[in-house]
């Protein structure tokens, strides 16, 4: 569960793993149990190795830096799968049903990933 310092925290993370492989995060906003990310992928790269990257290497940094997990096996932090869907001239609505989720969410008592 992703909740207050927590939650600032993985986005930072989120954020700071995209830089390193020249990912823009568009827009961002994590919920209680799942996360929304609307990102620019460089073509060179492919969305499955992206998202692969992603979830391993915070996964690793969350049980490091966040959860002072000194073990790194069998530990787990995602769930296995994701959703993914490419965005073309829909973009704008797709980030706004991002901002929009965070709008519920704040209602909820949940804080932005920004």
């Amino acid at each position: 569960m992703i909740y207050g310092r927590l939650r600032r925290q993985v986005g930072r993370i989120l954020r700071e793993l995209c830089e390193q492989r020249g990912v823009e995060m568009l827009e961002g906003n994590a919920a209680v149990d799942h996360i929304h990310m609307c990102l620019s992928i460089p073509p060179k790269l492919s969305v499955s190795h992206t998202i692969g990257f992603l979830k391993g290497k915070s996964a690793v940094r969350i049980h490091r830096e966040l959860l002072k997990e000194r073990r790194m096996t069998g530990l787990h932090f995602w769930s296995t799968g994701y959703c993914v869907s490419t965005v073309g001239l829909d973009e704008e609505r797709i980030r706004k049903y991002i901002r929009e989720q965070q709008s519920l969410a704040t209602r909820q008592g949940d804080m932005d990933l920004r």
